[in-house]
């Protein structure tokens, strides 16, 4: 989550685009093997039907195959299974952070304090640990930690430790909010798309017009169809994005907080920094 590599071998760069691929691939052969296969037969068969039962009004064949066989369809669900990729990456990435949560990075004792003259050689060894562990590496919480002991070791102040772990947590809400936009592009994209589909399907029934007063109505049902269906379908879609990016938001929000109750705990309520005397009494 934290990570620094953003170059194109990154996770950041290879799961949107890699899922984007992935998603048009998915998406693409379920419409090709399963959903224009289906819609065609659906089709032949109400007229079929229709043709049976001249004297009696054509009842719509109804079904969700019908209603998402257009492209534009296709379209917003190949956008909804990649928003869904990247945010199933990020909300993995979260629970890796809050499994951090659990390991003891501050390595003290039971009523044991932590000085300045303390915190530089505690920096080094969590520093080092964590370079020589891979799951460690570029994770928020050994960041906050070793942001605080370098800060407090500097100054010799606890409050400027704790202001250090704020700073980083402010810094990596930005940073998170930031990432998203992506996806609120995708769950813009989603409506927009369903709303051509809505034009492309009211400029087709006017253009069966002419069909129309001679009485044959196919063309202008069929393409109402794809107007309403496009519409209907980017509405349902985009409401159940917006509530998975509503709950990923959700969680990041509550790690930052975890993090920030961990590193106050764990860390800045056990600083001391000691008067004179104190610290000719304690040991070298």
């Amino acid at each position: 989550m934290a990570s620094r590599n953003k170059g194109i071998f990154s996770l950041d760069f290879l799961v949107p685009n890699l899922g984007l691929i992935l998603a048009i691939i998915l998406v693409e052969g379920i419409y090709s093997t399963i959903i224009r296969p289906r819609a065609n037969d659906l089709a032949i068969t109400g007229r079929l039907i229709a043709a049976q039962n001249a004297s009696q009004p054509a009842q719509p064949v109804r079904s969700i195959i019908i209603i998402i066989k257009d492209p534009e369809q296709e379209i917003e669900v190949i956008l909804w299974v990649w928003a869904t990729i990247i945010l199933t990456y990020k909300l993995v990435q979260v629970g890796r952070e809050r499994a951090l949560l659990r390991h003891n990075f501050i390595g003290t004792r039971q009523g044991e304090r932590i000085i300045p003259d303390d915190a530089l050689d505690r920096y080094k060894e969590l520093k080092s640990a964590v370079d020589a562990e891979p799951r460690w590496r570029d994770r928020l919480l050994p960041d906050f930690v070793l942001a605080a002991l370098h800060r407090f070791h500097a100054t010799n102040s606890v409050q400027d430790a704790s202001s250090a772990i704020k700073e980083r947590a402010e810094l990596v809400a930005d940073h998170l909010d930031s990432e998203l936009s992506l996806l609120r592009y995708v769950a813009w994209a989603i409506p927009a798309v369903g709303f051509i589909g809505t034009v492309r399907g009211i400029g087709d029934a006017l253009a069966h017009a002419d069909e129309a007063i001679k009485g044959d109505l196919s063309g202008v049902t069929s393409s109402l169809g794809l107007a309403f269906n496009s519409t209907l379908v980017a509405l349902i879609i985009s409401m159940v994005l917006m509530y998975m990016l509503h709950m990923l938001q959700s969680r990041q929000e509550a790690l930052i907080l975890e993090l920030q109750n961990y590193c106050r705990e764990k860390l800045v309520d056990i600083m001391k920094v000691p008067t004179g005397e104190q610290a000719t009494s304690l040991p070298a």
